[in-house]
């Protein structure tokens, strides 16, 4: 075996030493960032609970000022080849009382990898408004043509921002989903990790959520049917 060999498999050695203990240090450093990320929007509810899920995600339970409960997620995507890891801002707003009205939902550029998706397991197929992006919109089937129009004209407005992925509403609870983040380029391509460039989650992306969740609500108010006990 040649020096130059030698040479060449000492230098990929450390070079791959250096690589793993760089993705070690790096995975840390993000499991602990993570972890904080909802901290800021305490002070928006009361009866307020964080926990971490099983990806080291936060997840916030509280109360609005009328009492509904909201369960406000952070939803990381890595199952669509050929894109970036994508960090979802999941907001569900429940209901009180089960409300007599249709479930319906529309989702933004659909690929069928969206597991954390209230439309895909609804039954009905629903022609999608003119938008700006591909829609896929579902029912339950208990809509009427004019709830379904009122909910399509909404929709339109909603997906225009680029941001919104989801928008549904049911008996039990309304829920928008929206980007929050995109995975870091290199991390991703060079190491192979999930590490979003972002510190925390604002107040105002929330309170802009919860915002459009509430048009949604409005849209289809429903009537009181039974009590709800906790967020879906």
């Amino acid at each position: 075996m040649t020096v130059i060999n030698l040479a060449f498999m000492a230098f990929a050695a450390v070079s791959l030493g250096w690589l793993s203990i760089r993705a070690l240090r790096d995975h840390r450093m993000a499991l602990a960032e993570r972890s904080g990320l909802l901290d800021s929007l305490t002070v928006l509810f009361s009866d307020v609970n964080i926990r971490l899920g099983r990806d080291a995600f936060p997840v916030l339970v509280g109360k609005l000022p009328d009492q509904r409960s909201v369960k406000i997620e952070l939803i990381p995507d890595t199952l669509v080849f050929r894109r970036l890891p994508q960090l979802w801002l999941q907001v569900t707003l429940a209901e009180t009382d089960i409300q007599r009205r249709p479930s319906i939902g529309a989702l933004a550029r659909p690929t069928g990898a969206e597991f954390y998706s209230i439309v895909h397991e609804l039954p009905q197929w629903i022609d999608p408004p003119q938008a700006d992006v591909p829609l896929l919109v579902r029912g339950d089937g208990k809509a009427t043509a004019a709830q379904i129009e009122c909910v399509s004209a909404l929709f339109r407005s909603l997906f225009s921002d680029p941001t919104v992925k989801e928008a549904a509403i049911t008996p039990r609870v309304v829920r928008l989903t929206r980007q929050a983040a995109q995975g870091d380029r290199g991390s991703h391509l060079i190491l192979r990790q999930t590490r979003f460039p972002i510190g925390a989650i604002s107040p105002e992306q929330v309170k802009a959520a919860i915002a459009d969740a509430e048009i949604l609500r409005q849209v289809l108010p429903g009537e009181r049917s039974a009590a709800v006990s906790a967020v879906a």
